[in-house]
């Protein structure tokens, strides 16, 4: 007679029980999305170079001039975000890559965010961040333009408020003309508080002055204006030709491949020179600001060749320890210190690393 099955042995059921827990889990590590996005390099470009066929940065209007090497533009990557289904197993692969960082996802995404609307931010980012290269090389040139500072706001309770006009246009303070050298802000704080100002404005198209007696804000003279980012009218033209690519650390390099195409000096020497940073036009060469990100773009300037790197100051502190073999940094703070770097680098002078 046959008899009857053997039971199983605790340990085996043991056993199955544990695997399938262990499957369960892993099933729910793969299908639950985590809060942190992987960052990697990205594309880097040669802003004097040509860019799906064109030129990456176009000037029609001026002379320009011939170049040779590269002023390479260095990009991040991301992956993760909200509806990503970015994983654990996501997290751990990028967390091993060694050019790859793992981050909160709140360092990317305000909360709410969606991706399309950081793709949309990111987007804006990067058209200001050309108007401002195009605008902090034409400084450095000397090559006057149109700065327009239109207010946007007046708060109640300041000097300002009743006498301007959202959507004035402020032309000059004191009598000097608004322009790179002469910043709106900066005049008005030239003073002491409680100080009189006198503003030129242009009101739809009829231009006036207002004097108006600074209010004392924490010791500094204020008016009670808050003004858009400024734009600028052009004496000639200056595309710069990148779809797809958003954020604004890319206006440094925009701003040196401008002037090199506008002058005789090739920057470059012939080297392969790749960097980063953001560009504002203000007085003394244009301020090259903190960037982020800077280990994966330095990893992906040497992966394309790039033998020198310049780097924004306020960034130095977080290369130690990262910066890949054959890949000279360069400190900048300013345009004006980044060109005279380029120059140096040509005769074989010193230059400031980090």
């Amino acid at each position: 007679m046959p008899g009857r099955p053997l039971p199983l042995s605790h340990r085996l059921v043991t056993l199955i029980i544990a695997c399938a827990a262990v499957v369960v889990g892993l099933v729910i590590a793969f299908a639950a999305s985590v809060p942190y996005v992987a960052l990697m390099p990205g594309p880097t470009l040669n802003t004097l170079a040509k860019n799906g066929g064109q030129p990456l940065i176009q000037i029609s209007g001026r002379r320009t001039y011939a170049t040779s090497g590269n002023l390479n533009m260095v990009t991040v990557s991301y992956s993760g975000g909200p509806g990503s289904g970015f994983n654990i197993f996501d997290a751990i692969g990028a967390w091993l890559t060694p050019d790859d960082a793992v981050v909160p996802e709140s360092e990317i995404f305000t909360p709410g965010q969606s991706t399309q609307q950081v793709v949309q931010e990111d987007y804006q980012e990067m058209v200001g961040s050309q108007e401002d290269a195009a605008a902090a090389a034409l400084c450095y040139l000397n090559i006057s333009y149109k700065t327009i500072d239109k207010i946007q706001t007046i708060h109640k309770g300041y000097p300002a408020y009743g006498v301007l006009r959202a959507g004035d246009i402020i032309t000059a303070v004191d009598g000097t003309p608004v322009n790179c050298a002469h910043n709106v802000v900066t005049m008005i704080q030239d003073r002491k508080p409680g100080a009189p100002v006198t503003l030129t404005i242009d009101r739809s198209g009829v231009t006036r002055n207002v004097t108006l007696k600074t209010k004392d804000v924490s010791g500094v003279p204020a008016i009670g204006v808050y003004i858009y980012p400024p734009s600028y009218v052009f004496p000639f033209h200056i595309k710069i030709n990148i779809p797809g690519i958003g954020g604004p650390s890319a206006g440094m390099m925009f701003a040196l491949g401008i002037i090199d195409k506008l002058t005789g000096d090739n920057l470059t020497g012939g080297k392969f020179i790749a960097g980063t940073g953001e560009i504002e036009p203000t007085p003394g060469g244009g301020a090259v600001e903190e960037i982020g990100g800077i280990q994966q773009k330095m990893a992906g300037a040497r992966a394309a060749g790039a033998t020198v790197f310049l780097t924004p100051a306020a960034n130095c502190v977080n290369t130690v320890g990262a910066v890949p073999s054959g890949l000279r940094l360069v400190k900048v703070s300013t345009l004006a210190g980044a060109v005279s770097a380029l120059e140096a680098i040509k005769a074989g002078r010193p230059v400031p690393s980090c």
